[in-house]
């Protein structure tokens, strides 16, 4: 009898391929799936705290909550669409070239077969190496950056690849526009007071916090849709956009954030836009309290393919 042995922690790393999203099927086949969720367990290019590399497997753990039926879109996700779970991304632990290389070529058979990704990270460096893999599918994307910080370095400890970079190496690289791109939610004291000009002179719309405050979350709602407007978009978004009272478990906490109703009240807003990708990052279930990272983390994935069940039905797809 041919028994199946588990894959060796030298090819395969042990925090790699643990449960499923929502307790959904686990695939391998993406043609005629709508939707693949999948992890990106790498956390070397975190500057601070580190262990979001075990962020993918706290959020699918507490997913397990979450039942299919989203009440405000009237959708079932599964019901309307058709995906499941993908596993995670073989990265090289260390190794952020590597890692790189390992996540474009994951993604590349889901983007073949026109299927839209959901990676769950991992730190934000990793959005650079989805993108690069989006881009390569779809052209220049437009920049939806849900955040606490810009992550427009020019380099991190003298190094070009962090998660304080990844959108001035995705500028530089031509994945993305930044005259339809707008980033959201930055707030807290900043080595360089330039930073916002820095980025308006990139090309980028930044809405930081305290703006927001003042313009209100319709006017913010309108602002993303008036920027991106019918474009190809990817939605990245650091669970340091919300404030640490809500989701105390990731690397680089700012204070002054955003609720969990407010998150959920903006991302729905936002049914209608033309989705290629989406990822969530920085979640450390390490230093979380109660699973409330990973589980709002967790619900902000179900929003993602419930918007996109929504689009399906409503003939937007």
């Amino acid at each position: 009898m041919s028994v199946k042995q588990p894959p060796s922690a030298s090819s395969s790393p042990r925090f790699c391929n643990t449960g499923n999203f929502m307790r959904m099927q686990r695939l391998d086949d993406p043609l005629g799936m709508d939707f693949a969720v999948f992890g990106i367990p790498f956390d070397t290019g975190s500057s601070y705290r580190t262990g979001s590399r075990f962020g993918p497997s706290a959020i699918r753990h507490i997913s397990s909550m979450i039942k299919p039926n989203n009440v405000v879109f009237e959708v079932n996700i599964l019901g309307e669409l058709a995906g499941g779970d993908f596993g995670d991304v073989n990265i090289i632990p260390g190794y952020i070239e590597q890692s790189y290389e390992a996540i474009t070529q994951f993604m590349q058979p889901l983007l073949d077969a026109d299927v839209v990704p959901l990676g769950l990270g991992g730190d934000h460096a990793i959005t650079l190496a989805e993108l690069r893999a989006v881009a390569a599918r779809h052209g220049k994307v437009s920049l939806l950056h849900f955040d606490s910080h810009l992550d427009l370095n020019e380099s991190v400890f003298g190094q070009p690849y962090n998660h304080g970079t990844p959108f001035r190496r995705a500028l530089e690289e031509g994945l993305i526009n930044p005259a339809t791109s707008i980033q959201l939610g930055m707030r807290g004291s900043l080595y360089d007071p330039d930073d916002f000009k820095i980025a308006a002179d990139l090309g980028f719309k930044v809405l930081p916090a305290h703006a927001m405050r003042e313009m209100g979350l319709p006017a913010v709602v309108e602002a993303i849709k008036q920027r991106v407007g019918d474009t190809k978009v990817f939605l990245t978004f650091d669970i340091d956009f919300v404030d640490p009272a809500y989701a105390p478990g990731t690397g680089t906490p700012e204070v002054g954030g955003f609720t969990s109703w407010e998150v959920l009240s903006i991302v729905r807003a936002l049914k209608n836009l033309h989705y290629v990708g989406f990822d969530i990052v920085e979640v450390m279930p390490g230093i979380d309290q109660a699973e409330l990272t990973a589980y709002l983390a967790a619900n902000i994935g179900f929003e993602f393919l419930s918007i996109l069940a929504f689009q399906k039905k409503s003939g937007l797809r």
